[in-house]
Parts: structure tokens; C-alpha cells; sequence
């Protein structure tokens, strides 16, 4: 279980709160106005930034003294985070042996992954030259290769149009059936296609999650201001 227990966040006149937690599995959708601090609660939980007060727990362990590399997270934004010079094998590779060198363990690894997101072939093309959709498979590689039980995505198909966004989200779901997932976006078909769970974050306040046909049932307040 994912447990963001009494979780304050402030900078300048920004302040962020937040107090939920999310069986293991749970796919949440996260979703607000702009600015109201979806990216940063996901910053909070990979440990980019650290909280002023509360503390992120997985399966009941204290993550707060852990660099982001050792926490049990893996992190896909929306540049997809991929190295321009290196070859697609390589950079996914780079998830499971994070050196210059990966190990040939990783590579073979690596190589699998790309098949089960459907780049088998393009081991040896630089990113440059594939298309969005590829990068955002190869991406979502090497988030695979991690092998980390929760993946927290900023945005990371907003680039995509439509078809291609729900394409991505349903090859996340079958190839993550047992990750704890947490995916910004502003597109409500997007949540209501992959979440089981919806958090809505408005002026830095970090809502209960809710199950996404109630949450879209009967909007009320900010809800409805947000999805009219």
C-alpha cells in the first residue's frame, strides 16, 4: 500500500496538502486545474522534493530517507526521458543497469521489453528517428525493465492525439497489471479509460480517492467548474 500520511508541502505562497492511500494495484488518475499541484505531489512522492511535514510510506516503510533512485518508484514523464545518442536497446536498458555500460543481463532484458511494447526491430534506431507513439513505447519499456511496483507518469502521452493516448494507456494497464500507478492528466476520457481510482487536486489540496464513475457522476463545486 501507497500511504501519503498528513503530507505539507509549501513554497513561497504554494502550498500543498495531501492525506490518502491507495491499495496495492490501484491505477489513479490524477486530475485539476493547472498549477493546483498534481506534479508536485508527484515530485513529493519520488522524492525530488522533500515534504516540510507528513511522511510517504510503502507497504508501512518510511521512504523519506531514501534518494529518489532507491525508492521502490519509477517515473515516466512526458519527454519520455529518453538520450537523444543512444540507441533505443540502450536506453531501456539503462531502467534495469543504470551505468555506461549496461550489463548484458539488462540488454537481453531490454530487448524483451521492446518486444512486449511492440519495437522489437528498432533495437538499434536512435530516437530521433522514431515516431511519438514509438518513443512513447520505448519509454514505457523501460519503465518495465525497472521491475519497481509503483510508476507514477506526469502527462506522459499528452503529447499523442487521442487514439493513440488510448492505445498507450491500454498497453500500460496489460503490461502493469499488479503496478500501483499514478498518472497526471488534464484529459477526463483519459481518467475514466485507465483510472480505478481518481484524486482531484485543486489549490494545493489533494482530495480522497474516488471511484471514477462516482467521481464523474455528480460533480459538484470545483469538480464541476473543472469539467464544464
Amino acid at each position: 500500500m501507497l500511504t501519503i500520511e498528513h503530507l505539507r508541502f509549501q513554497r513561497d505562497e504554494f502550498e500543498l496538502a495531501a492525506d490518502f492511500s491507495l491499495a496495492e494495484g490501484t491505477r489513479a488518475a490524477i486530475i485539476g486545474p493547472s498549477g493546483g499541484g498534481k506534479s508536485t505531489l508527484l515530485s513529493l512522492i519520488a522524492g525530488f522534493d522533500l515534504p516540510d511535514k507528513g511522511r510517504v510510506l510503502w507497504d508501512g516503510e518510511d521512504m523519506g530517507l531514501l534518494a529518489p533512485g532507491k525508492r521502490p518508484i519509477a517515473v515516466l514523464f512526458q519527454d519520455n526521458n529518453i538520450f537523444p545518442h543512444l540507441d533505443i536497446l540502450t536506453n531501456v536498458a539503462l531502467g534495469a543497469s543504470p551505468r555506461a555500460w549496461p550489463a548484458a543481463a539488462a540488454m537481453e532484458r531490454a530487448r524483451e521489453a521492446l518486444s512486449q511494447v511492440g519495437l522489437a526491430g528498432f533495437e538499434g534506431r536512435k530516437p530521433g528517428v522514431l515516431s511519438g507513439g514509438q518513443q512513447s513505447r520505448a519509454a514505457l519499456a523501460r519503465i518495465l525493465v525497472t521491475e519497481r511496483p509503483v510508476v507514477l507518469m506526469d502527462e506522459p502521452f499528452a503529447a499523442l492525439g487521442p487514439a493513440m493516448r488510448a492505445e498507450m494507456l491500454e498497453l500500460v494497464v496489460r503490461l502493469l497489471p499488479e503496478a500501483t500507478i499514478l498518472m497526471v492528466t488534464h484529459d477526463p476520457e483519459d481518467a475514466k479509460r485507465f483510472a480505478t481510482q481518481v484524486l482531484f487536486v485543486n489549490e494545493g489540496l489533494v482530495s480522497l480517492p474516488t471511484g471514477p464513475a462516482e467521481f464523474f457522476a455528480h460533480p459538484e463545486g470545483a469538480v464541476a467548474e473543472y469539467l464544464s
